[in-house]
């Protein structure tokens, strides 16, 4: 199976390059006359696929944990002394374009960009040495799959962000503007229908875990969800676009393939010794015991004090910077739903024989399956689901798309049914929204289904009122949508970029 162990010696030397990534979303030196033959252009895209890795600069799920989950109504980390960067974007402060985790995504984004341009400069330029055609589209359609997926990020997280289609200098990268969110949004899709056009639907053998057609619909199928929300924010991922249909279209076709299914047991699908199972569209590659080729996602969800218990090495949340599951969360399951015991670890003994009220998510954690340390978790990172490809498709016909309320019904409650639960009818978008969050608690998708359906603000405003005993978080505006752009970005060059409202 492709893992992040196979990773380029060209790449790897280049993610040493602190101080470049801490320049605008530059990139880094050139090929050197690295790309002579297949194999360095399969290296090549293995170093794309890398970014998203621990090598990449930071373990890319975890961003999502960070930037996504602790954002939104299922966690709640004010944090007393609010050190920490989570602690900060839980609490809606406008004082976050200083925060690590901000420019850090901004900057493995862009690096993983910087990645795909290459390879895609050097496919047009040297592509010949490949000596097989097919293959060689294959590279590309990788590279433009992956390179939409980042960008597609950006848009969520940034709103209008520098649109780079080819390798650039760093000096040119500073003559390089932000690009209107629509402008983005055209290359994204560009690179996806590429991509559906020339991936093959699946992977076998040592290939298993690469893009596939089917995955590029999948993240299409989010792109039209997303640019179909209702504008809040002027510079935001939404624009009212309306083509719920064309996001109906792909997600069926994902349906018709029948090469998915949903698993019975619920906590099967994030099983160590079942990884890649009926489930899986697509997920990010981990694997153990390789050099930086582990996962750190789990760690960021798991107490300090927990682990000094459970693990044989340090790492977790410290003291007031557990990411604690929020009580709202937590009540909103029906009893006897069977997702909260494969969801949730709720208290544990700690070393002093106390027992602690933790309420974290504990979904991608198995004690016996650590690593060597707290970046070596293996187990692979879910981005597409086939219960989320169920679920989009019903928001689509909730949405205006062609499909019937009994079909909504029926995805909803085959859905329930595995979580233990009676049916229902009926189901409107905002009870589809709240399936969604229980089944879904902790895969990071409730801040973009509720930016996405138009809901955030008044859902994390009514979230404050009843939840925020501590009195830290601030009400939140449309300006909150989008993060700001990363201070050091704004300090590279005075004047090429300007500050997100509300920064």
């Amino acid at each position: 199976m492709y893992k992040f162990a196979i990773l380029p010696l060209l790449f790897l030397s280049l993610t040493s390059c602190e101080d470049e990534l801490n320049l605008a979303p530059i990139s880094e030196v050139g090929s050197n006359g690295f790309f002579t033959n297949a194999g360095d252009f399969e290296q090549a895209v293995n170093g794309i696929y890398a970014s998203l890795g621990v090598t990449g600069g930071g373990d890319y799920p975890s961003m999502y944990v960070i930037l996504d989950e602790s954002r939104s109504d299922n966690i709640y980390s004010p944090g007393n002394a609010g050190v920490r960067d989570w602690n900060a974007i839980n609490n809606f402060l406008p004082t976050i374009a200083t925060l690590g985790t901000v420019e850090r995504a901004w900057n493995i984004g862009f690096n993983g960009i910087m990645r795909a341009n290459t390879v895609l400069d050097e496919l047009a330029a040297n592509g010949g040495v490949i000596g097989d055609g097919g293959l060689a589209t294959r590279f590309e359609a990788e590279a433009r799959f992956l390179r939409a997926f980042y960008y597609f990020d950006l848009v969520k997280w940034y709103g209008r962000v520098p649109l780079i289609e080819t390798f650039v200098t760093p000096d040119e990268a500073l003559e390089i503007a932000r690009s209107p969110v629509e402008d983005v949004y055209a290359l994204i899709i560009a690179d996806l229908e590429y991509a559906i056009a020339n991936l093959p639907a699946a992977h076998s053998g040592l290939d298993k875990g690469r893009a596939t057609s089917l995955a590029a619909r999948g993240i299409l199928a989010r792109v039209y969800l997303t640019r179909s929300g209702p504008v809040l924010h002027s510079e935001g991922p939404c624009l009212a676009s309306g083509e719920y249909d064309k996001a109906a279209a792909l997600l069926d076709d994902i349906i018709s393939s029948n090469q998915f299914g949903m698993v019975d047991d619920y906590g099967a699908i994030f099983d160590y010794d079942n990884e890649g199972n009926a489930e899986i569209v697509w997920d990010i590659q981990f694997i153990s015991g390789g050099v930086g080729a582990g996962g750190y996602y789990p760690t960021e969800y798991y107490d300090e004090g927990w682990a000094r218990v459970n693990l044989p090495f340090a790492g977790g949340n410290p003291g007031d910077g557990s990411k604690r599951v929020s009580q709202d969360l937590l009540n909103s399951y029906e009893e006897g739903d069977l997702r909260v015991a494969e969801t949730f670890l709720l208290n544990y003994v700690n070393d002093n024989g106390e027992t602690v009220d933790a309420q974290f998510f504990d979904k991608y954690t198995d004690v016996a399956k650590a690593g060597g340390d707290r970046f070596d978790w293996s187990l692979n990172y879910p981005i597409i689901r086939y219960t989320d490809v169920l679920l989009l498709r019903a928001e689509a016909t909730l949405q205006g798309a062609s499909g019937t309320q009994e079909s909504v019904d029926a995805v909803v409650n085959a859905v329930r049914q595995r979580a233990g639960l009676d049916e229902i009818s009926g189901v409107t978008l905002d009870v589809l929204l709240e399936e969604r969050r229980r089944e879904f608690a902790g895969e990071n998708l409730r801040w973009d289904d509720l930016v996405r359906t138009g809901r955030v603000v008044d859902v994390m405003n009514d979230f404050i009122a009843t939840e925020d005993d501590n009195d830290k978080m601030q009400t939140v505006t449309t300006d909150d949508i989008i993060y700001p752009v990363p201070q050091q970005q704004l300090d590279v060059k005075q004047g090429l970029y300007s500050q997100n409202p509300g920064y």
